[in-house]
């Protein structure tokens, strides 16, 4: 850009900000004392329905002529013996994949595809989700399709295959993918042989242990009737959506036993220093220790919401990155993790990626900057940014009517007030800066984090790795 191109525009610019000569407020003046009516944001509630035991969230919207229809199944391998994790992980997609007992799965995705029907399967450790959405004109069609996909599925043995060469293809390719090997190593590292910290192995694939008979075991643990939750909304009125659902509910099959709890995890409470040798240009660091801090409408949850915005999750206005990327140019991106699970303790700590030879300053900043937070409560304007960039963000988790019934849905399951969200606005919307430092002193000890680098030791320096404390290389399992 030439010199007098950017003198024009600059010229332009103070014009834009310059009061006007006639008196008139103009430009960022002339916004900032705008006034506007306070925004009225009401919400639908959900109605809530029984149907032969199954209980139904459901919301009427005829903006579209669509509807919605969401099913969540409390189950997962999480709730699973080691032997059938493969058959768990994989049960989501070969629902949708493998066919019906009288629809082979080309014949599937041609209607599918014919009725213009949007299906979603997923799954996790907890759970097993599925969705539709389809026109309401088409709406008894999809219904019994999705249905028979979900109670009556054929789990047909090519597809099988092809989910057991993908799955053998991504663990044959873990190590191009370094930072996804580093945080599955740092699970297995903190949680040992429990759910989080499990990982595909060549063993789990065989068809001995993956096969159409252990599918089915899975399915008929999880998606059983007692297990089930629905929702549904869009231009369909209750009473016929009513009929419908009780057709497609008619002949699902009963859960023959209850599943138990996930069990709950040994996580590791030792520091120490954790390597695994790699020639790589940047080093991928990942620390933690446990935390007790759990998903509850509790004020220490909330407080530690916010706080873990300030100190890293919240983007470029979080300390974490103006610290080590802004100040010092360790690195791209540095961010906190706190994750806080509703049953049972998580981990408190931060990630990065680094230049080798930056791998020990960046952690031991990265350290410093978590003590910053014991020791005083952030200023008043982080909190404000911290809350409100939350709130700021609150509307969307109501922009459709979908959206809505899908969130109930997923509080429901795990035992919170259908009010939830309204409750967590009011939660974060009280926390104040002595909060904040109260939990983080309570909770956070910097002296106490596990570390994990995934990088060249050479590089990075033996002895200045050292300084942080014993050194152990730790061994990927099926790796190098």
């Amino acid at each position: 850009m030439s010199r007098c191109v950017c003198t024009s525009i600059v010229a332009s610019m103070l014009a834009i900000w310059t009061p006007g000569l006639d008196g008139q407020t103009v430009g960022r003046d002339a916004a900032l004392s705008l006034e506007f009516e306070a925004l009225k944001f009401d919400p639908p509630d959900p109605e809530i329905h029984e149907v032969l035991g199954v209980p139904v969230l459901f919301i009427e919207d005829h903006s579209v002529p669509l509807v919605s229809v969401f099913a969540s199944f409390k189950g997962g391998y999480a709730r699973l013996p080691r032997g059938e994790y493969a058959a768990g992980t994989a049960l989501a997609s070969l629902l949708r994949f493998g066919g019906t007992q009288t629809l082979a799965p080309d014949s599937v995705d041609k209607l599918l595809e014919y009725y213009s029907i949007q299906t979603l399967f997923g799954g996790g450790g907890e759970s097993v989700v599925a969705s539709l959405n389809t026109l309401t004109e088409h709406l008894p069609l999809a219904l019994d399709l999705w249905a028979q996909l979900l109670k009556q599925p054929a789990f047909d043995d090519d597809q099988i295959d092809i989910w057991r060469g993908r799955a053998v293809e991504q663990i044959r390719r873990r190590e191009d993918n370094v930072q996804g090997l580093a945080y599955s190593e740092f699970n297995r590292l903190m949680y040992g042989d429990h759910p989080v910290g499990w990982e595909m192995r060549m063993d789990d694939l065989s068809e001995e242990a993956l096969n159409r008979e252990q599918l089915l075991n899975v399915h008929s643990k999880i998606l059983c009737r007692q297990q089930m939750t629905l929702g549904a909304s869009g231009d369909v009125s209750w009473p016929d959506l009513e009929v419908q659902l009780r057709r497609a509910l008619a002949d699902w099959p009963h859960c023959e036993g209850e599943l138990p709890p996930s069990p709950a995890p040994d996580i590791r409470r030792e520091p120490g220093v954790f390597v695994i040798p790699r020639a790589l240009e940047q080093s991928v660091i990942v620390m933690a220790h446990p935390t007790s801090v759990h998903m509850a409408e509790d004020p220490e949850y909330f407080a530690a919401q916010i706080g873990n915005s300030i100190l890293g999750s919240g983007g470029f206005s979080s300390r974490l990155l103006a610290r080590v990327r802004t100040e010092e140019g360790y690195a791209y991106s540095a961010s906190s993790l706190w994750t806080m699970p509703r049953r049972y303790d998580g981990l408190v700590g931060a990630i990065t990626q680094t230049r080798p030879e930056s791998t020990v300053p960046a952690i031991r900043l990265m350290l410093e900057t978590m003590t910053e937070m014991t020791e005083e409560p952030p200023s008043a304007d982080e909190v404000r940014t911290g809350v409100d960039r939350l709130v700021n963000g609150f509307v969307f988790n109501f922009d459709t009517p979908g959206r809505i019934v899908s969130r109930r849905m997923y509080y429901l399951a795990r035992e919170l007030s259908p009010d939830w969200l309204e409750r967590y606005l009011r939660g974060v919307q009280g926390v104040t800066p002595s909060a904040i430092h109260d939990v983080f002193r309570r909770n956070l000890r910097p002296e106490a984090m596990t570390i994990l680098v995934v990088g060249d030791p050479e590089r990075i320096g033996r002895e200045s790795l050292a300084s942080l404390g014993p050194v152990t290389i730790w061994e990927v399992e099926g790796g190098r």
